[in-house]
């Protein structure tokens, strides 16, 4: 079994700054690639960065400059830096990592919220 432990979220004003962070564990073999996404009141998930193994990352077109994705492989942990936040970034914030066998886990979720 594995589990995704998010941590980093909170309450931040419009222009500032988060780090998320995700932490695996488990049976840690064969993975494809780690993200993040984020889910907002009566919204569907959708995908916020990814990161591959090999380091390609991608990124939803309304975070690209504002946010970055990394990984520590050692750790099996991926952090999401966000800058400049935003009220629209206001949401439910999700890792999952990708095995290559095409097995998916969910982290729990961690609350951000950027409000003045």
């Amino acid at each position: 079994q594995v589990q995704l432990v998010e941590s980093g979220g909170g309450l931040v004003q419009p222009g500032g700054s988060l780090r998320l962070s995700c932490t695996a564990s488990g049976r840690i073999f064969g993975v494809h690639a780690m993200g993040w996404y984020r889910q907002a009141p009566g919204a569907q998930r959708d995908l916020v960065a990814t990161i591959r193994m090999n380091g390609d990352t991608n990124y939803a077109d309304s975070v690209k400059g504002r946010f970055s994705i990394s990984r520590e492989k050692t750790r099996n942990t991926v952090y999401l830096q966000m800058s400049n936040l935003k009220p629209e970034d206001t949401a439910l914030y999700y890792c999952d990592i990708v095995f290559h066998t095409g097995a998916t886990y969910w982290g729990q979720g961690t609350q951000v919220t950027v409000s003045s």
